[in-house]
């Protein structure tokens, strides 16, 4: 073998070395965590900028690795060939192609690629600033490419997105939510966090609401004595006020803002005219989203509104509580009621009680059944069976077992919910 082989064989060597970075640089800049790119630059890492700069840009990226790649490739399986000629004749270009096949597969693209996609992050930090002058350079050829590739897809209909749609970015989002898990019970409580706030614009206030007739209220009609009475005992401190009749909602009476009125007036309480000192009722659209309804407590400093109907019939009574207990779960204080209407049973089924949400057992369970038609778990039933059932039948849908245990006149108060068996998944 003269020196000139040799040459040959080591620039072969360079070559194969080139389109391995090649390679391995393609896979980490795709794989890299854009989350923690922008992790990184708000700690003022410029190589994490670089990396961003090149993802925003991806087409004209993967066009300038790509055409590297194949450039240094067939270099080098031109020069093996151009060797393999000399030293066996023809069948010296079935030897180059066979070698220089297991030499690109195993160490120009196999083994780079797997270093990149374990290390992914560290590596596109590395190959970032050397990349981005790779893409300036080649940046006349990759662009006449890329205009060659997108007027030919177009001929057979075929449209490039400039960007992802927000619908799959929620999904790749919820999807990474869904692997942040452990042992760690606080992984868990930050993964039911995180659901709950990209729930927020999807979940509207009649899923979450006090519906009215759990609501407390007071009568303006009744005697003053009497409605202080009424209040102190509440064991809440804002009440909806009616005249004449319930849907007839005049004004929310705050506890702080009645014992100032009592404590400022020294007369009797008959002399007191409760609406004068109850603010303004404040009306919001079922259809309202919870995301919205935040908001707008958030401009409005309120705390406290009520739901109403296409027909303006009250629903119910949202609060700011109501929402940051989809976020972050049940909030207890020294005024709730410990019962919170689900028991688990030895044989791994569930006494619920009807007016169970189905937000919250898929919240507290992971129950995966659907709440587009029904927000309790009664009213899930009741859409299911399309009638009133009896105490004792039994019904199977969504792979869920429900037996009605109780009814009180047309609404079901209590069930014994079976979820299905949690199949282990094979792994081959």
């Amino acid at each position: 073998m003269s020196g000139e082989h040799i040459l040959i064989i080591g620039g072969i060597g360079i070559l194969l070395v080139v389109s391995a970075v090649f390679s391995g640089s393609e896979t980490a800049l795709t794989a890299a965590s854009n989350p923690r790119m922008h992790e990184l630059v708000r700690q003022n890492s410029r190589r994490a900028e670089i990396v961003l700069a090149l993802h925003q840009r991806k087409s004209k990226l993967i066009g300038a690795i790509l055409l590297g790649n194949n450039l240094v490739n067939i270099l080098a399986s031109a020069l093996a060939t151009s060797i393999l000629l000399e030293i066996y004749g023809e069948p010296g270009v079935l030897y180059a192609t066979l070698g220089m096949t297991l030499l690109v597969v195993i160490f120009a693209e196999v083994m780079p690629k797997s270093y990149a996609l374990t290390h992914a992050d560290r590596m596109a930090l590395a190959v970032a600033p050397l990349m981005r002058w790779i893409v300036v350079l080649l940046a006349p050829l990759t662009s006449s490419i890329h205009f060659t590739v997108e007027f030919f897809l177009k001929l057979f209909g075929v449209h490039l997105l400039s960007e992802q749609p927000n619908k799959e970015r929620e999904e790749e989002l919820r999807g990474a939510i869904a692997l942040h898990t452990g042992p760690e019970p606080e992984l868990r409580q930050e993964q039911q966090m995180l659901r709950g706030i990209l729930d927020l614009d999807e979940v509207e206030v009649d899923e979450v609401m006090t519906h009215r007739r759990n609501v407390e209220m007071l009568d303006a009609d009744t005697p003053m004595e009497n409605l202080v009475e009424a209040i102190l005992e509440s064991r809440f401190t804002r009440l909806p006020l009616f005249r004449e009749e319930p849907d007839n909602i005049v004004g929310i009476v705050h506890e702080k803002a009645m014992l100032r009125a009592v404590r400022a007036g020294n007369v009797d309480f008959d002399s007191i005219d409760i609406a004068e000192f109850a603010s303004d009722p404040w009306f919001i659209p079922n259809t309202t989203t919870l995301l919205e309804q935040l908001q707008a407590f958030r401009e409005r400093r309120e705390h406290f509104a009520l739901v109403v109907d296409e027909y303006g019939a009250m629903l119910g009574i949202v609060t700011l509580e109501d929402i940051l207990e989809e976020i972050v779960g049940e909030i207890e204080d020294e005024h709730d009621r410990a019962f919170r209407g689900v028991r688990p049973q030895s044989d791994g089924s569930y006494i619920v009680a009807g007016s169970v949400t189905i937000r919250d057992l898929a919240r507290d369970f992971d129950w995966n059944l659907p709440d587009e038609q029904a927000a309790t778990i009664a009213g899930l039933v009741l859409y299911e069976a399309r009638s009133i059932p009896k105490a004792g039948q039994v019904f199977q849908f969504h792979g869920f077992r429900f037996e009605v245990l109780r009814r009180q006149r047309h609404q079901i108060s209590l069930l014994r919910v079976t979820p299905p068996k949690r199949m282990p998944v094979a792994v081959p």
